[in-house]
């Protein structure tokens, strides 16, 4: 690992703790899941989830994790994507205005 990169992981790692410790990192996460309620792309998810545990015999969690988790990326609105990007840059943009 070059040095670039672990100070990338460092950096991130520290980003990542204080969006934790300062309650960001679960008000962006309600958002999300407000955003993607909102948008219907979790009941269709869920029923993309419950169509292909029904056509399978003995469906896994693995088995619908590796079926749903493609789909999770590219079926996501891009709205939701685009605000949720926009909402973290303005968080680490404040944080290294101090």
């Amino acid at each position: 690992m070059t040095k670039a990169e672990i100070d990338s992981n460092v950096l991130y790692s520290q980003v990542q703790r204080r969006l934790v410790e300062s309650g960001e990192w679960d008000r962006m996460l309600r958002l999300l899941n407000a955003k993607l309620n909102e948008s219907g792309w979790t009941d269709d998810l869920r029923h993309r989830a419950k169509e292909h545990a029904r056509s399978v015999d003995a469906p896994t969690f693995q088995s619908l994790l590796e079926e749903i988790s493609p789909q999770v990326q590219t079926t996501m609105p891009l709205a939701v994507k685009r605000e949720l990007i926009a909402t973290i840059r303005q968080y680490v943009e404040k944080q290294f205005e101090k």
